[in-house]
């Protein structure tokens, strides 16, 4: 359970309908697999003791007495394993019967949750034999001990504050006020549903979709079993389909199979969204039972995106870039707009970031109505300019319809140097941002002189990163790239590259894309780019990955180079990724002052970094107690 860790799991056993006695055996036996995989939490379907189809059987003393005693049958067997289990029997109590739910851990019934909406209709005619739960709780005895019985329960866990278990049964997961929704304002980061739907066509897609959203309305993982073989299918048929689901995402799916369905649930990242969901409403409604269990390591089987920005999938990466592409050039065409801007400038490299810029401006042009050559794309050749970087900016330039323009800065450069006294030999950090200093400058007052805007190329992760000339390339009139990751980007190019149907255009950016990424401000070496950004910062994609999990879900140091460790497994040395990682927690804490200047740009993700809605951090934070979590004393 390190780092937040939850697995959990929901089982359907195989049962026989009313062999309490058989079906406690099946039930134990998953306990014990479900021990041996390391899972913390586990629930099991809606009367999986008795079977739920047992109907008028259900009001025979026999079954009931058979239904406790292989409850304490079961929690006696298994009061050695660390689990939170939740069990689904009928029970009798004070002359009405219920379709509850018990928990327990270590051998004591921790509680009854009994089913609040019951069903008096159709094939769920359950008010036949059930009374819905009562109004308030109250202590029971039950299965030979006392305990809480309500709705109202949750289960808060002494050793992962973060951790908390509400229970629901089936049908009120549909009710129009789910119980869960009070349970996860209680504290709640885990709903248990113990269900018994029966299958129909089309009726899974249905409860994985009211599942999934539950999961993400209420920031909680959402773990749902399913009754499964063993049910008489007399009139109906149960598939077992079991969930888990966190935050609007499946983790694990399974259906018409018996056994465990298992994952891990974040706990941690619920909470810090819960945090920062200021909207979520806590309250204190609840009837809170403490149980403990071990902080153990919890192997990880969840998927790990590598590039957590990027969708997997063609279809759904193709979608995410249209609607990037979308955004930027919408916010691009209300600055334009506004501004009454007849010319959208931009600086043209050949690297991606300005042609992302470049192919946005291109369309912003079309969708107010203004020739293509109302962007003015401009090159400024200096030391370290390519003829690759620069054929590529000028052809795609000219073949978008663009007016290109070239100022060659080089002799401004020199001058500059003789006016500060620089000795241009000496290739210090001087010699490389008086270059971007100079492109800005020549940008800016040309887009004065034509009436236009400057629209600014920097990206995401370079912001991050600080990686950009202090009123250099880190300034502009519209940063139409500002909430792009640099590993998103690279998508977005090769998604317009195998969309926009001209053969020519799509082989220049796909040369573009085979462009190693660098600021080209070294002079080159026998014409090729001497100055890579990725072996002075590190790779982007490790950048990226880090700036996701430590912005947008607020996790640890230590728990981002082990998620890193994970989802790089044979691409970087666990060596390298705390390199990399150590540079960027130096980075992002030294470079806050340039992202609390930033120009207006389209935020496109909810990960962004403008100071005025999304991230606000003072300058001068220290970055010691994030460092010292990664072993450095030193700082």
């Amino acid at each position: 359970m390190r780092d937040g860790f939850i697995k959990t799991a929901a089982a359907t056993p195989s049962i026989r309908v009313a062999d309490c006695a058989f079906n406690g055996r099946k039930i134990t036996d998953l306990i014990r697999e479900a021990a041996g995989l390391g899972v913390k939490v586990l629930v099991f379907p809606e009367l999986c003791v008795t079977g739920y189809t047992c109907g008028d059987l259900f009001l025979q003393r026999t079954l009931l007495a058979s239904a406790e005693a292989t409850l304490e049958r079961i929690m006696g067997e298994t009061s050695g394993f660390d689990m939170l289990i939740a069990l689904g029997l009928p029970a009798a109590l004070e002359g009405k019967l219920y379709n509850t739910a018990a928990l327990f851990c270590h051998g004591e019934l921790l509680a009854l949750v009994p089913k609040t909406h019951i069903p008096n209709y159709g094939e769920f005619y359950e008010r036949r034999w059930f009374e819905p739960a009562p109004g308030e709780g109250r202590r029971v005895a039950f299965a030979g001990q006392e305990t809480y019985f309500g709705t109202d329960a949750v289960l808060r866990c002494r050793s992962v504050p973060e951790l908390g278990v509400g229970v629901e049964i089936c049908e009120d997961l549909w009710a129009p006020e789910p119980n869960s929704g009070r349970l996860a304002a209680c504290g709640a980061t885990i709903i248990l549903n113990l269900s018994a739907s029966n299958e129909l066509v089309g009726k899974s897609e249905y409860r994985r979709e009211l599942v999934k959203n539950q999961s993400a309305r209420l920031l909680t993982a959402y773990v749902y079993a399913d009754a499964g073989e063993g049910e008489s299918t007399t009139d109906l048929v149960f598939a077992g389909h079991d969930l888990i689901c966190e935050n609007g995402t499946v983790l694990n799916e399974r259906r018409f199979v018996t056994g465990l369905t298992v994952s891990e649930v974040d706990v941690k990242r619920l909470t810090f969204e819960r945090r920062r969901m200021t909207t979520f409403p806590p309250e204190e409604r609840a009837f809170t039972i403490p149980f403990d269990l071990k902080v153990e390591e919890t192997t990880l089987t969840r998927s790990l995106a590598r590039n957590p920005f990027v969708p997997e999938g063609q279809e759904a990466r193709d979608r995410r870039c249209q609607e990037i592409f979308t955004i930027q050039s919408q916010g691009l065409k209300k600055r334009a707009e506004h501004t009454g801007a007849r010319r959208l400038v931009i600086g043209v490299s050949g690297g991606l970031d300005s042609t992302l810029a470049l192919l946005v401006a291109h369309r912003t042009a079309l969708s107010l109505g203004l020739p293509a050559s109302a962007v003015l794309a401009v090159t400024m050749p200096c030391f370290g300019t390519t003829e690759r970087t620069k054929s590529n900016a000028t052809a795609l330039s000219e073949r978008l319809g663009a007016e290109l323009r070239t100022v060659d800065i080089t002799e401004s450069v020199l001058l500059h140097f003789k006016s500060i006294g620089h000795d241009p030999k000496v290739q210090s950090v001087v010699f490389e941002n008086a270059q971007a200093r100079e492109r800005t400058q020549v940008l800016m007052d040309i887009a004065n002189a034509e009436n236009g805007i400057l629209v600014g190329t920097g990206d995401l992760s370079e912001l991050a990163l600080g990686w950009a000339t202090y009123n250099g390339d880190h300034m502009s009139m519209y940063g139409v790239n500002g909430g792009v990751p640099k590993t998103l980007v690279r998508y977005v190019v090769g998604w317009y590259a195998d969309t926009c149907g001209d053969d020519e255009v799509s082989a220049l950016l796909n040369d573009i894309l085979a462009t190693p990424v660098s600021p080209e401000l070294l002079p080159a070496k026998d014409g090729e780019i001497s100055q890579r950004t990725e072996d002075i910062v590190g790779p982007y994609e490790l950048h990226d990955f880090f700036l996701y999990h430590f912005l947008r879900w607020g996790a640890e140091p230590e728990k981002v180079l082990r998620l890193a460790s994970i989802a790089f497994e044979g691409v970087y040395s666990r060596e390298e990724i705390l390199r990399w990682l150590k540079t960027f927690i130096k980075r992002f804490f030294a470079q806050q002052f340039k992202r609390s200047c930033l120009p207006d740009g389209p935020k496109v993700g909810s990960v962004a970094l403008s100071p005025r809605g999304d991230w606000r951090m003072p300058s001068d934070a220290s970055a010691v107690t994030w460092l010292e979590r990664l072993g450095v004393r030193d700082v």
